[in-house]
């Protein structure tokens, strides 16, 4: 999944030079192919729902091509462990630094493939084995996630906040899950109890309080990574006490995330304010980054450029990435009643967009949406 293409489908993808380049930013930030691990690890849940609600082969076909891209963002790379966000026009180049953001959600799109009943016993090993080697590489450099020279790594899941705990206890967990090795489940036991950050609480409690908003207003399209892993965790616990604490967090993650669906309401279909296409227009402002910092402030010049231009990628992005993520935070917490209460506000948000005309793909979140309200008039 690219993260924004024209009206009529066409896009411009980074080229090889480009990548190598660090064009227009080494991040691949503002680029289309900034979150492709990111957007198919997500988007699978959509997609597994759909075919398990349909049993069709097309339905089929759709979740083993996420998984196929998902394996190919981890075997692009001459650096091990390595998950990069999107290829170029080669099918291979790409830029050299992934992130936690991109990381997590390739873990969970893959388990969710593993453990859907849609893989072979081949495609389970297969997937296994990407899953394994990669976790493997990441706890050895203490949660670190490995990116390419000259910038080594960049993020981790070891930190204390809902943004990295419940990233770095599902990795535990599935692993766990697919290995039946007793280290993943010690791992896991050990964190849950583990203490740290300015409030000292624990792993175990930091996914009890849930999602938090810490470096903006509203990021659901973010966080939403960490409670889709919460979910998954809720659903492999064995613990009834472990369990009901994943649980109350994953209903204040869907308290707050509610607070997010009348944004959609701001979203004017009919806006014609210009989107530009021409992502090298951001060019202008490049230069050589040596250092992740380096990469991040070049990048954040870059989008304060291209937004005065551009409008109208600030109003997709703010009125429609939100609460579309926000909107399936809503649906992942387990209370049937309570998300039957809210049901009509979720389904008001995905009636809203005519997405013909949306130049992002960041409203796919709706129909992961669509289908977890479905499973509630199926029960």
């Amino acid at each position: 999944m690219i993260d924004f293409c024209d009206l009529d489908g066409s896009v411009s993808l980074p080229t090889p030079e480009e990548c190598r380049e660090g064009k227009p930013n080494a991040l691949g930030w503002w680029s289309p192919i900034e979150n492709g691990a990111m957007f198919n690890g997500l988007y699978m849940d959509a997609a597994l729902l759909r075919w398990r609600r349909t049993k069709s082969a097309d339905d089929a076909a759709k979740a083993r091509r996420l998984m196929e891209g998902l394996l190919l963002l981890n075997s692009i790379s001459d650096v091990k462990g390595f998950v990069g966000r999107g290829v170029s026009t080669d099918g291979r180049s790409h830029y050299p630094m992934g992130s936690n953001d991109q990381t997590l959600p390739w873990f969970l799109g893959l388990w969710r493939f593993w453990e859907s009943g849609l893989a072979t016993d081949a495609g389970k090993q297969r997937v296994a084995g990407h899953l394994i080697a990669t976790a493997e590489i990441i706890v050895a450099d203490k949660w670190q996630m490995p990116a390419e020279q000259p910038f080594g790594r960049r993020g981790g899941f070891g930190g204390f906040n809902f943004d990295s705990v419940p990233r770095l206890l599902f990795t535990c967990k599935a692993l766990h899950q697919i290995t039946g090795d007793a280290k993943w489940d010690q791992r896991y036991r050990a964190a849950l109890a583990e203490r740290g950050g300015p409030e000292n609480r624990s792993r175990l409690e930091v996914c009890e309080h849930g999602m938090v908003f810490e470096y903006a207003r509203y990021h659901s399209w973010t966080s939403c990574t960490c409670v889709g892993a919460l979910r998954a965790l809720w659903e492999m616990e064995t613990d009834a006490a472990v369990r009901a604490a994943f649980a109350r967090g994953l209903q204040a993650s869907a308290d707050l995330a509610f607070k997010s669906l009348p944004m959609a309401e701001q979203f004017d279909n009919a806006d014609k304010s210009r989107f530009e296409m021409n992502w090298r227009v951001m060019n202008a402002d490049w230069k050589p980054q040596r250092t992740e910092q380096e990469a991040q402030d070049l990048a954040h010049v870059q989008l304060s450029s291209i937004l005065k231009i551009a409008p109208r990628r600030g109003k997709e992005t703010a009125f429609v990435r939100e609460p579309a993520a926000a909107a399936w935070v809503v649906t992942l917490a387990p209370d049937a009643a309570i998300l039957k209460s809210r049901a009509a506000a979720v389904e008001k948000v995905i009636g809203h967009y005519d997405f013909a005309k949306l130049y992002y793909s960041q409203f796919f979140w709706l129909e992961a949406a669509w289908e977890r309200l479905g499973q509630l008039d199926a029960h």
